[in-house]
């Protein structure tokens, strides 16, 4: 058993987007019924999806599976034009829990577009949140995931150019790509305002004042979740070495040995009771104290989809204080 102090990560855990996609299915199960319908994981996170589909959500990829007069909820990362016009032809009953935030990069891409702009969209490939913002268009719009995808990128007219980024990338590798994109297109557009969204940027911030305090990182989130991938990426690119795990029943305790102090943090998509279950279990493996960090607090709530009792959601209640969101 290895002797060790725990240093936690502030702000971490759930974001006021990935509260108010919870609320929006537990309120509409507990208001219309099970099944409740949900088109991809509400959240990438292995718990809280399991933990909605105990409670009567069934999660779909594909409308055809949903039968006719069902209540339908898009997933946070939010869904393509063609997805929405066909679940308003087969007449679903829709609550729309796309993050207000990725909302945002929607409506830029549409006003880009309707500009005579090409797009050019920052991202990964085949994440629903970028399938997503790609669809609010028909044509002329172009994925990037690397500075070598922007060396290759074929565009019809380079000054009339915008771009639009993922909400949930590292902050560190937009800020490569996006440095490559405006130097080969130097008349690029850009949004009004940064699309990576304020929970993103905070817990990776967190992560940067918090790797070079301690030896090891472990970061609780899903291997689905892109903001959980980052914020291990932005500890191993300090040099520390970070391990991504779903709960504390994928703690390796090998991992603690020779380790003094162990940094622990959770995906925008994580609920705070995977971190508290893992900090019981590092008390078990020799954990002598849990310190956390100062840092960030975030208070930001939006308001649930007409329809649903109540009227907002109950975000940023783990780290209530003043950050605004980047809207």
């Amino acid at each position: 058993m290895s002797q060790h102090e725990v240093l936690l990560a502030q702000p971490r855990g759930f974001c006021a987007g990935v509260d108010r996609a919870i609320e929006i299915v537990e309120r509409a199960l507990k208001q219309f019924g099970a099944p409740i319908y949900v088109r991809h994981e509400i959240v990438h996170n292995r718990t809280v999806v399991e933990d909605l589909r105990s409670k009567g959500a069934i999660f779909i990829d594909d409308l055809a599976d949903v039968p006719a007069g069902a209540t339908l909820v898009f997933s946070a990362h939010g869904v393509s034009r063609a997805v929405r016009d066909e679940a308003d032809r087969r007449g679903f009953h829709v609550f729309d829990a796309t993050c207000p935030l990725v909302t945002k990069v929607h409506v830029e891409v549409a006003k880009m577009r309707a500009a005579g702009m090409e797009i050019i969209m920052v991202g990964h490939k085949g994440h629903p949140e970028v399938e997503g913002t790609m669809g609010q268009v028909d044509d002329h719009i172009y994925l990037v995931e690397t500075t070598a995808d922007v060396a290759t990128l074929k565009v019809r007219n380079p000054d009339k150019l915008a771009y639009v980024t993922q909400t949930t990338l590292s902050v560190d590798d937009a800020a490569e790509v996006l440095a490559a994109l405006k130097a080969r297109f130097p008349s690029i557009a850009e949004p009004k305002k940064a699309d990576i969204c304020y929970a993103t940027q905070n817990r990776q911030d967190a992560v940067r004042v918090m790797a070079p305090q301690v030896d090891l990182v472990l970061v609780i989130g899903s291997q689905t979740s892109s903001n959980s991938n980052r914020l291990r990426e932005v500890a191993e690119k300090l040099g520390v070495p970070a391990r991504l795990i779903d709960s504390a029943d994928d703690l390796d305790p090998a991992w603690l040995d020779g380790r003094t102090r162990v940094g622990v943090t959770a995906g925008a998509s994580a609920p705070e009771h995977l971190v508290q279950d893992l900090i019981t279990r590092l008390r078990q493996a020799g954990a002598v104290s849990v310190r956390t960090l100062s840092g960030v607090e975030e208070n930001v709530s939006f308001p649930l989809p007409k329809g649903l009792s109540g009227g907002v959601s109950g975000a940023g209640t783990v780290n209530p204080g003043g950050v605004k969101p980047a809207v």
